[in-house]
């Protein structure tokens, strides 16, 4: 793959820019319409999603919002989703495309349990985020913004709003019917805020080493070689994958982990790299981020895991140099 310059790219460029912009000195928002809402309710929702998930369910509150992780028994990633908990019901947000197969994992194991699943299509999530992400909502008449802290929510006009840093940086989701977030959005856009596109929010994702689940992880990947210790409780009791999670993490028995990696020049998803003429891992996800330009993120083996080391990408074009990066990536 070639990454040639054209007219097109500089237009590109630049409205990323500007979105880059809104979301790190002003406020940028955005409807997701990859997500899934999931409303779960019956007496053993809490015990039963407590044993099939890497969170803390039965310690969380009405009103939390809480990342958390779908594991095989050996702790590979099935999903990723967010738990929105309300007094009767708790509301899983997950990615559209991800949830048959979540399904299908709950599904095997739901018996006797007293636990109904009800789908809403109708509902969507408003990611606003940046600086001014605060002001913008109060501008579009939501209120309460001010007052929320991260990862808690509460109920706002027509729909709830939670303080969710979903790609990392301190942000805002409303969830609710899709005409009333676009109504939402209108306000945002009249009042100075900026509609920003995926490419924006992949950047911020990865400046942050946010691993995307199906992009940076595959069927084999352990949870903690993602980096995903933000969904996962190390204090619950038992539940699907613990004992996988706990050796690794008392024997540090891990061999490969998510790290960063800056490039000379843009690279393509899918390259492996080398140390020292050694595959030590391959590039799961890839942007031009306009504040420190051409980044990535990859599972590395341990070989490659410190700060600084020169590594070498190999693109059909020959050969590109690439630093190891903590992450996040440094300002």
């Amino acid at each position: 793959m070639s990454f040639t310059h054209t007219d097109t790219d500089s237009g590109t460029a630049a409205s990323l820019g500007a979105e880059y912009a809104a979301l790190t000195e002003g406020a940028g928002f955005r409807l997701l319409d990859d997500r899934m809402i999931v409303r779960v309710t019956g007496d053993d929702r809490v015990s039963f999603f407590h044993g099939m998930c890497s969170a803390d369910v039965k310690g969380a509150h009405p009103g939390d919002v809480v990342p958390a992780l779908f594991l095989t028994e050996h702790a590979h990633v099935i999903g990723d989703f967010l738990i929105w908990f309300e007094e009767k019901a708790l509301t899983l947000e997950t990615e559209l495309s991800a949830w048959p197969r979540e399904k299908e994992h709950l599904e095997k194991l739901l018996v006797a349990d007293d636990v109904e699943m009800e789908e809403f299509h109708p509902l969507s999530i408003l990611h606003v985020e940046g600086p001014r992400a605060t002001d913008a909502l109060s501008a579009a008449e939501i209120s309460g913004a001010h007052s929320l802290k991260p990862w808690q929510c509460s109920k706002s006009v027509n729909a709830v709003l939670g303080r969710v840093p979903r790609f990392g940086s301190d942000a805002f989701s409303l969830l609710g019917d899709r005409v009333v977030l676009s109504e939402v959005a209108d306000r945002l856009a009249r009042n100075g805020a900026t509609t920003v596109g995926e490419a924006a929010l992949e950047v911020m994702r990865v400046e942050h080493g946010i691993a995307k689940v199906g992009v940076d992880t595959t069927d084999k990947t352990i949870a903690l070689e993602a980096r995903l210790e933000r969904s996962i409780s190390f204090n619950k009791g038992c539940y699907l994958g613990q004992e996988t999670i706990e050796r690794a993490t008392a024997r540090g028995g891990l061999k490969k982990k998510m790290l960063g990696l800056r490039f000379e020049q843009p690279v393509p998803i899918g390259i492996e790299v080398f140390l020292d003429g050694k595959e030590v891992g391959r590039v799961t996800s890839s942007v031009m981020s306009p504040r420190l330009g051409a980044i990535g993120l990859a599972i590395l083996r341990h070989s490659a895991w410190t700060a600084g080391s020169s590594l070498l990408a190999r693109a059909s074009s020959g050969d590109i140099k690439a630093i190891v990066s903590e992450l996040p990536f440094e300002k």
